[in-house]
């Protein structure tokens, strides 16, 4: 959704845009051909991504810098040198980059060994949660982030039959169990447990938190900030701190009077988050389930 997200950002002449999951750089050259004066931060915490941006956004030369880390530590990277942002922009999970080098062990298409780490620097990898958690942590993982409706027989599976070598055996092991009469697409089950070890492995929904929140304060008075997500947990989290900040106050509604002191920062540009079109499905199908939601600061 590169055309979309540049429309929403409003780029302007002479502006900072941040793009903070900046992958092999794609959406990073459409903001950068949006303006010939725009200047673009890119930082993304897999260095292997990285590489691949600085080579593929070669041709902009001293309009991108480039940031390794997670998107967490945004404010500590930019805050004490950039005053105020124009632009700053989410592309959520899993990169394309990420998903078709297959021994990162993102995808079961291919046996790879189970690592999802997006940082490859990181300590835990998804084999230190799949062959060294306990039934309760796996079954809480494969719930809480994968939204599995058969989270206690895969746990048990998992349990039963670890350790698991690659991301072929552990598909196996899912597959097996889920009933054979169950109306739910067991491809669909082995997705959501992939999903959801890869969010364990690398925190993703407590680094979105903060990252959105750093953001908002980062931004200047009409600086836009755009975020793509790809599941139900991505985007409540988004929709939800954009709320927050586009009230004056969020107490909770039984209180006679407010006592939080929260002013409003925020206007949301998108009332409904926006979907791909048919073109952007039949080039892009992994883009099925984007949602993309935008706000502006006052």
């Amino acid at each position: 959704m590169a055309k979309e997200a540049v429309e929403y950002l409003n780029i302007r002449p002479k502006t900072i845009v941040v793009d903070a999951t900046l992958g092999g750089g794609g959406h990073a050259r459409a903001i950068l051909q949006a303006s010939k004066t725009v200047k673009l931060i890119g930082i993304d915490q897999d260095a292997d991504a990285l590489e691949a941006a600085k080579e593929n956004l070669n041709e902009f030369g001293d309009r991108v810098e480039f940031i390794h880390a997670n998107f967490s530590s945004i404010s500590s990277h930019l805050a004490p040198r950039i005053s105020r942002l124009d632009g700053i922009l989410f592309d959520l999970g899993v990169s394309s980059y990420q998903i078709d080098t297959s021994e990162r062990g993102f995808s079961f298409q291919a046996d790879a060994p189970l690592d999802m780490r997006m940082d490859r620097s990181a300590k835990t990898s998804a084999n230190d949660l799949i062959n060294g958690g306990s039934r309760e942590e796996i079954e809480d993982i494969i719930r809480d982030y994968g939204e599995e409706r058969y989270y206690k027989r895969i746990a048990s599976a998992i349990i039963k039959y670890r350790p698991a070598k690659g991301t072929l055996e552990l598909a196996e092991i899912i597959r097996r169990s889920i009933p054979k009469t169950s109306p739910i697409n067991t491809t669909k089950s082995i997705a959501r447990v992939f999903q959801a070890f890869r969010i364990a492995v690398n925190r993703e929904l407590d680094s979105l938190k903060k990252a959105l929140e750093d953001s908002i304060g980062l931004l200047a008075p009409k600086g836009r900030i755009v975020v793509i997500s790809y599941h139900s947990l991505e985007d409540r989290i988004v929709k939800g701190i954009f709320k927050r900040e586009a009230s004056d106050c969020v107490c909770p509604p039984k209180l006679p009077a407010c006592v939080c002191n929260h002013r409003k920062k925020l206007n949301i540009i998108t009332r409904k988050p926006v979907t791909p079109g048919d073109a952007e499905l039949q080039a892009n199908p992994r883009s099925r389930s984007a949602k993309l939601r935008t706000a502006e600061h006052i």
